[in-house]
């Protein structure tokens, strides 16, 4: 279910539930809260399901190049595995419908999104890394649709983590065999576009530029420090390395949205997930 992970896709929708000014736009109460939690328990169903049944789909192939990974090894049965992915997806898309109809349509959108990807996207060079950047896109307009009109001010922001996943998953290509350096680079380019995109929202909002500043600093570098080493030395450890970081950075790039749309205190809570993030992916797999 790749737990460190899962605990990256929580952090997209609280982000998201900043960007929407859920807490700003009404006076505090308990089914606040309820509405919060039923997001989370959303978005954990929908990405844990997801990557189940990424590996259901690759069993074959990680019996060659991933022979420990549960299903190859023989840990869990592929009977097993996908009886588990779909009780998660249905976890996360009937969660979301429980809050509101615009939440669920986009959860079973994003389900259907993470089965095409995992069963046919994957293998299109093109086609497949953006698949998976709409996955997280989506996932951001999953916290936003907590107040359902910020979904019409806001919802082309999702092109954002788009861009940022789509570079990911690009440079996951190489993690077993090597990668491809203009990939990086390429890679390298989106990172930049977004954390630019992020200060100019930061900008347009009046937030504290400093704040978001600081933010978005340490996020460049977690994600940019394990880059240049795998430009330098594009091998499969470091790639990667690389890919890791990027999937653990996305929760400071959570944080950074939040604070550049005046929530500071969301994306303190939001950062503080990242250990949480961290010691997960000592004990579990990342990618």
């Amino acid at each position: 279910m790749r737990p460190a992970n899962i605990i990256t896709s929580v952090s997209d929708v609280l982000a998201g539930i900043a960007i929407s000014g859920f807490f700003f736009a009404q006076s505090f109460n308990a089914n606040q809260f309820w509405a919060v939690l039923l997001l989370c328990i959303s978005t954990i169903g929908l990405y844990g399901g997801g990557v189940v049944f990424n590996d259901v789909s690759d069993a074959k192939l990680d019996r060659i190049e991933r022979p420990e990974r549960p299903i190859p090894s023989g840990v869990v049965s592929i009977k097993e595995a996908t009886l588990l992915a779909i009780i998660l997806l249905l976890i996360g898309i009937a969660s979301a419908f429980v809050y509101n109809f615009f939440s669920g349509a986009i959860a079973f959108i994003i389900g259907i999104a993470a089965v095409v990807y995992d069963k046919w996207g994957k293998h299109y060079a093109i086609i497949g890394p953006i698949n998976m950047g709409l996955c997280r896109g989506l996932n951001l307009l999953l916290g936003i649709s907590i107040v359902t009109s910020s979904l019409i001010q806001w919802w082309y922001i999702a092109f954002v983590p788009v861009i940022y996943i789509t570079s990911i998953t690009m440079i996951s290509r190489g993690e077993v065999h090597g990668g491809n350096k203009n990939l990086l680079y390429v890679a390298s380019l989106f990172y930049v576009l977004v954390i630019s995109f992020i200060f100019y929202f930061a900008i347009e909002n009046k937030a504290a530029l400093i704040f978001t500043f600081i933010f978005l600093l340490a996020f460049g570098w977690i994600i940019f420090n394990p880059l240049l080493k795998a430009m330098r030395e594009p091998i499969g450890k470091n790639i990667g390395k690389a890919v890791k970081a990027g999937v653990i950075g996305l929760i400071l790039m959570n944080a950074s949205w939040a604070s550049a749309f005046n929530a500071l205190h969301f994306a303190m809570a939001i950062t503080l997930l990242l250990p949480v993030s961290i010691a997960l992916a000592k004990a579990f797999a990342v990618t």
